[in-house]
């Protein structure tokens, strides 16, 4: 009887060790955050005009192309806490992370982010093309090895880090168009644009643990500042020009352009708001409504599409 319950213990024990590994391995890739990243990808990739005679079943090959963008970006997501293990370590938000509290050790981080990343990297090359794979592997690139040790060098990082945020959107339109036409071009300068308000909002709730950890993420050194406001407000602007192109190169109709203008203009409201009231609250008015802002633009050009 001992036998059976110190077996009935091991396998118990087992399986809560095997459920526990899954769940780091989760954290490394950050779930939320890639399958955010690969939504942009994907309604790029459904987006290509005459998707439907280049692929014989395109929703099949958008798994594919979620699958691939999931593995890539999980890579470059662990790679990035790999490297931010002691800054993770000081941070409230991130102290539990796999690497970062000593669950995992670097060498194994590293194994998963290579496999994953040659898996979703092959992926993409085998079943699309080596332009989009191309990209994914540059996108993997920039975000891992240039942008997270720039953070804390100068808030140049933003810019630098704006590349491989804007480049799921042209990974998704060259998984349909290896020629990267004007369409995939426009995507990608608007969620280029996109992400400077989004993430300098990011910035200004979460200022204090970024500036406990040395990252120098907002425009001005001295913090969340009407110079920052500003530059939400004025990047938020951008937007609208950029939103009027997919109507004029006839990649959408009118109602996706009066969806797309309105989008614009409540991001620039959020943005003025937070440059009038200079607070947490503001900030995060922002923050959800860029959230908001890219799923409703992309439905609206592929619902023109459909």
């Amino acid at each position: 009887m001992s036998d059976v319950k110190y077996m009935s213990s091991e396998v118990r024990n087992s399986s809560l060790h095997i459920g526990s590994k899954i769940t780091d391995y989760l954290k490394l890739i950050k779930p939320s955050l890639s399958i955010m990243v690969v939504f942009s990808s994907v309604l790029a990739f459904l987006l290509v005009p005459g998707i439907e005679s280049i692929y014989v079943n395109p929703l099949r090959m958008a798994i594919l192309l979620a699958a691939g963008g999931i593995l890539v970006t999980g890579s470059a997501n662990t790679i990035n806490q790999i490297v931010e293990k002691d800054t993770d370590a000081m941070m409230k938000r991130t102290a539990s992370r796999p690497v970062a509290s000593g669950r995992m050790s670097v060498a194994e981080a590293w194994a998963f982010a290579i496999v994953t990343g040659a898996i979703g990297i092959f992926i993409l090359g085998y079943y699309f093309n080596w332009t989009a794979a191309g990209l994914s592997a540059l996108s993997l690139f920039l975000y891992a090895f240039i942008y997270t040790p720039l953070k804390k060098v100068n808030a140049v990082a933003v810019l630098v880090g704006a590349f491989p945020g804007a480049l799921p959107c042209l990974i998704g339109w060259a998984a349909g168009d290896a020629k990267l036409g004007t369409g995939g071009w426009v995507l990608f300068i608007l969620q280029f644009l996109w992400q400077f308000p989004h993430f300098w909002a990011i910035c200004w709730i979460a200022y204090k643990d970024y500036s406990t950890a040395g990252f120098k993420l907002l425009p001005s050194e001295k913090g969340p500042t009407k110079f920052t406001a500003l530059q939400t407000v004025i990047y938020s602007l951008l937007l609208i020009p950029i939103g009027v192109v997919p109507y004029l190169i006839a990649m959408s109709g009118m109602t996706s352009l009066i969806i797309v203008t309105i989008a614009n203009l409540l991001m620039v409201w959020q943005c003025v708001r937070l440059y009038r009231q200079m607070d947490v609250n503001a900030a995060r008015r922002v923050m959800f409504s860029s959230y908001i802002y890219l799923p409703v633009v992309l439905f609206a050009l592929l619902g023109d599409k459909l």
